[in-house]
């Protein structure tokens, strides 16, 4: 497995990647990232950001097998959002949410402060991963957060 830039040609696999894994936890509801505007563009909605990236997990015959994003949150400039960290059930448990993490925060530490992310308490794995990497859990959602159906929110320092 290896770890790249999403292209174009990435944009359909990760929008089903992303479906399928927040339809198996019933997460195909308004306020979730099911109805992002951007879900069928990804590559074309990170390269028109500044400081922003999003980057797949491929094999080698270069199937993607999930990914994950990095973007400036609102108006705020000393904080990136940790975005789209979804990877197909074929390869949970292989600690590539992990990895994927490990990149989007090594180029998040170039470029600001803190890393904020939203998630849901019932998806305890993903959860127990962001405490472990150093993410402190939030009362509530910071201001200008778009999507109201979480009820989980980390910020990490990056140092």
């Amino acid at each position: 497995m290896q770890i790249r830039e999403i292209t174009d040609k990435d944009n359909k696999t990760m929008e089903q990647i992303i479906k399928r894994s927040l339809e198996s936890f019933g997460l195909n509801i308004p306020g979730t990232a099911y109805f992002d505007p951007q879900l069928g563009s990804l590559a074309q909605f990170y390269k028109q950001q500044t400081n922003a990236k999003y980057w797949v997990v491929v094999n080698e015959q270069d199937e993607v097998f999930g990914g994950v994003g990095i973007a400036p949150f609102g108006l705020k400039t000393e904080i990136c959002e940790l975005q789209k960290l979804y990877i197909t059930p074929e390869t949970q448990g292989m600690g590539l949410s992990r990895i994927l993490m490990k990149v989007a925060l090594d180029f998040a530490k170039e470029h600001y402060t803190y890393c904020y992310l939203e998630t849901l308490n019932k998806l305890q794995t993903a959860n127990l991963l962001y405490t472990k990497l150093g993410f402190q859990q939030l009362d509530k959602p910071l201001d200008g957060s778009e999507h109201n159906a979480m009820d989980a929110w980390y910020i990490k320092e990056l140092p």
